[in-house]
């Protein structure tokens, strides 16, 4: 069965009355190349255990389960579930978990499926999830590498150098935790319904240690969400509502000049090296140091 034919997928979303819910950003695949180029690359094959998130209707499952031994697959849509046991029944190696990723403990949910190995993670991420599923992936630690489909905006976003107008707060975010890259476009023609604008599949490889050492990672990410929030201000003036209880506009600029930088910088042009210098330096003027 051709899982990415627009005849085929018609077919056996009618045969169990499916209908395509906007709300939960379906758009299922029609380039059939996609989800094996996916699947090729995601590290499936070298470590064997899988979890997939919003397999939709198994293209990318069915590729996975050709490559890995096993293949857990989170589905929050209880309507694709009977499909799922149509379009896969050709392999024994998967299984579907009804829920929501974002509701699941997914370190627990890996040593449940498969002990002790290591796994990867696949998934075709609508919009409106794509910034906390990353996170959640992210966070739980469970994974030797991530490769997820995402809008091509969201991709450069992530992969971003600062300076650059794609450049955020989410950048460093991902960049502390893992190393990024883009691996290949994907355009909105390859999908059904077709969206607006175009993918792009990502890869995430999860960092052993932060990408950068800090003293204080929770003041660090304080300063870096502060910097982004008034990012066309100077870094001065947008670190007030961090700093400014205990420190004047004039220490502010004090700490961030000790470090090397500008006071007139904005913080969109600081790396992740530089706002851990800036944490540091911040963590130590707060302590009296």
């Amino acid at each position: 069965m051709n899982l990415c034919d627009i005849e085929t997928i018609r077919a056996v979303l009618g045969r169990h009355g499916f209908h395509f819910s906007k709300s939960l950003g379906q758009n299922f695949l029609t380039d059939a190349s996609v989800p094996r180029r996916i699947a090729e690359q995601s590290g499936a094959a070298e470590t064997g255990c899988v979890v997939e998130v919003g397999p939709g209707m198994g293209c990318l499952t069915d590729e996975l389960c050709r490559r890995a031994a096993r293949v857990v697959a989170v589905e929050l849509d209880r309507a694709l579930l009977p499909v799922l046991a149509e379009t896969l029944s050709e392999h024994n190696n998967y299984e579907i978990v009804q829920g929501d990723v974002l509701a699941l403990d997914l370190a627990a949910l890996c040593r449940e499926k498969f002990g002790e190995e290591r796994a990867v993670a696949c998934a075709n991420l609508p919009y409106y999830i794509t910034t906390p599923a990353i996170t959640a992936l992210l966070e739980s630690r469970a994974f030797t590498r991530i490769t997820v489909m995402v809008q091509r905006e969201v991709a450069q976003r992530i992969c971003a150098q600062p300076g650059t107008a794609a450049y955020s707060a989410f950048t460093i975010y991902v960049q502390y935790h893992a190393a990024a890259k883009i691996l290949f476009d994907v355009p909105a023609d390859c999908f059904v319904p077709r969206p607006k604008v175009d993918s792009a599949v990502l890869q995430l490889t999860p960092l052993e240690q932060p990408a950068v050492q800090t003293k204080d990672e929770k003041l660090f990410f304080a300063l870096v969400r502060a910097a982004f929030n008034m990012r066309r201000k100077t870094l001065v003036n947008a670190l007030g509502p961090v700093l400014g209880s205990e420190m004047d506009k004039e220490a502010i600029a004090g700490l961030v000049c000790s470090v090397g930088l500008d006071a007139r910088v904005r913080g969109e042009r600081l790396s992740l090296m530089d706002f851990a210098r800036l944490a540091d330096a911040a963590a130590d003027r707060l302590k009296g140091v």
